[in-house]
């Protein structure tokens, strides 16, 4: 499950920094709009069955999505830095983890509903 691996060598990497209460609370910002992008770009991907499984396909408003996350998190770390987060502070990893995991728990939750399984990805 590669976002949680990501997330866990964010986390991983930012243990070993000396956080202040400016850097986890731009963490947590960062982190809540991680998830939100990733909840957006799964509401735009394309749901189907084929073969008794489900499969997502990523749409065009999906890469415009994946742009506007890209340029938040610009803007974002900008801001941040600006204001005093220390540099070393962010995550990479994280980022596009939790982004990921969004991602995940949105298409996980239209699949319930869609009630089809997933696809493991095996053709």
């Amino acid at each position: 499950m590669p976002p949680v691996v990501l997330v866990a060598v964010g986390v991983h990497g930012l243990a070993k920094q000396g956080l202040s209460a400016l850097d986890v609370g731009w963490l947590a910002v960062t982190v809540l709009l991680g998830v939100a992008f990733g909840a957006v770009r799964a509401a735009t991907t394309v749901l189907y069955a084929r073969n008794g499984v489900l499969w997502q396909r990523y749409t065009a408003k999906t890469l415009v999505v994946w742009v506007a996350t890209f340029a938040a998190g610009v803007g974002v770390g900008a801001l941040a830095i600006t204001v005093g987060m220390h540099p070393e502070a962010r995550s990479m990893p994280l980022s596009i983890g939790v982004g990921l995991l969004g991602e995940a728990l949105v298409v996980l939750l239209r699949s319930r509903v869609a009630g089809v399984p997933l696809s493991t990805g095996k053709r």
